[in-house]
């Protein structure tokens, strides 16, 4: 985009003024060059979020923003509880997609003696692929009981312990889920998935920790240099996909009987006081306990992995955020506190250090961030600022964004020339599907190291940790 149609405020920070349909204004928290990267639809997207009703404050995007279905991916907006709008595209298809980081004990140099053990004994423990299904296959009343109970079913399960359910969002379990809105369609395409990674960007990744920003922080997050850590990206599966399409359909339909004008069908949306903003909201919920319940169980099958590989290691959580969601929270406005439905899509929840919601562990120095790198290129640990909100809702990025769509990927990569490349730069890819690769390979993504400058410089989140890729199990 052209930086001439934006107001610069501080040179990380780029003001839309509201023009024709916006209620208020849209802010782009990036440096000059990733602004100049993101596609003019980008502007086009924050533009129509700013003219829905109950839009309150102003529309952000994250460092990372690209062009997405609705919302562009890196989309912040927040609307009035009580008589704003709740919107299926601003959340997303995968919902509750995030990432889920835990801490093993091990250096770089024992992983080394069996990493190749190690890649291939993940790769036959962790289902992935499309359609992928696991050993899990819930009945009614299980599916039920996972929709309302999310990790903190899994826990009870044997899933995991007690003691994770305090470093995930919400405690592990997403209050006001209500399985019941969720329909016998979607219900049906999560039946056997559960403990399943899917396709797309999704993957568990072993990695080491190659830096430290932050020694403060990274101590209180039991980080330390050349350790060996893993991170699990994956979502909801097709009961979120489902769930998605539905609403997004039923909101389309409806919205001209609730008086909303939608500047492009893809925001479909609907007016959180009607039974179908309730119905919306109640699935969504129990979506997020679908995608939080499958980080669990993978979890503990990555934990039988290494367990078996290396005897007497333990995988402790660090900490798990989702980065699509819809999630109602206190925040100030014009002064003014107020409660609001905080969508985010493809972008992280970063709580700052003074945050009474934050874990004990964290106070004092923020909530963890989680970013997502690209098979080969790095992964970051954030924290949230110290105090305040960052000034887009107490949130920030959640991975490089990419630069090529996939369909492009595809045709300028050959996926196992992508996979001979990184096992000769001695990281070990492990994938049911050539395409996949191509279309996620490295090259495809923004520079990631100039996304956290430029989210830190923002002062949305600071880096704490760099962590290089070793084993990639990609869906």
């Amino acid at each position: 985009m052209d930086p001439a149609g934006f107001t610069s405020l501080d040179g990380t920070r780029w003001r839309l003024e509201p023009v024709g349909a916006m209620r208020v204004p849209a802010l782009i928290h990036a440096s000059e060059a990733l602004l100049r990267e993101m596609d003019d639809k980008v502007g086009a997207q924050l533009a129509q979020v700013a003219a829905l009703p109950g839009v309150v404050g102003a529309v952000h995007a994250m460092p990372d923003a690209h062009w997405g279905y609705g919302f562009p991916i890196g989309g912040v907006a927040a609307f009035d509880a009580a008589t704003g709008v709740v919107s299926a595209g601003g959340v997303g298809f995968d919902i509750a997609c995030g990432v889920r980081l835990l801490t093993t004990g091990l250096t770089h140099a024992a992983l080394r003696t069996r990493q190749e053990t190690l890649a291939h004994s993940l790769a036959r423990a962790i289902p992935a692929g499309l359609g992928s299904t696991g050993r899990i296959v819930l009945d009614d009343a299980a599916m039920d009981a996972m929709l309302a109970g999310g990790a903190g079913w899994a826990v009870a399960q044997g899933y995991g312990q007690e003691a994770d359910l305090a470093r995930i969002e919400e405690g592990g379990t997403m209050a006001g889920a209500v399985p019941e809105a969720v329909s016998a369609r979607a219900r049906e395409r999560q039946r056997a998935e559960l403990g399943t990674l899917g396709s797309g960007n999704h993957y568990l990744e072993v990695q080491a920790v190659d830096a430290i920003l932050d020694a403060e922080a990274a101590a209180r997050f039991g980080l330390d240099l050349d350790r060996i850590v893993v991170s699990l990206h994956c979502g909801s599966r097709g009961l979120g996909h489902q769930i998605g399409t539905e609403f997004l359909r039923a909101m389309a339909l409806e919205a001209p009987a609730q008086g909303i004008v939608l500047p492009d069908l893809e925001l479909a949306c609907a007016r959180v006081d009607t039974p179908l903003g309730r119905r919306y909201l109640g699935a969504m919920r129990a979506a997020i306990n679908c995608a939080l319940a499958n980080r669990q169980v993978l979890t503990q099958l990555a934990r039988r992995v290494f367990a078996h590989v290396f005897p007497g290691t333990e995988l402790t959580l660090l900490y798990d955020v989702s980065h699509n969601t819809c999630k109602e929270e206190v925040h100030r406005v014009d002064g003014r506190a107020r409660r609001l439905l905080v969508h985010r899509k493809g972008a992280t929840r970063a709580f700052a250090g003074d945050h009474p919601d934050l874990p004990a562990p964290f106070r004092g120095i923020g909530q963890p961030v989680l970013v997502g790198g690209s098979m080969g290129t790095a992964s970051f640990v954030m924290a949230g600022p110290r105090v305040g909100d960052g000034g887009g809702f107490a949130s920030s990025c959640h991975g490089a964004g990419r630069s090529l769509s996939r369909h492009a990927a595809a045709r300028r990569w050959e996926g196992r020339a992508v996979q001979d490349d990184l096992r000769a730069r001695g990281i070990l890819v492990v994938s049911p599907s050539r395409r996949g690769l191509a279309e996620e390979a490295p090259e495809a993504y923004k520079d990631s190291v100039a996304v956290i400058e430029a989210a830190a410089r923002a002062g949305l989140s600071r880096p704490v940790a760099r962590l290089a890729p070793l084993i990639c199990i990609k869906g």
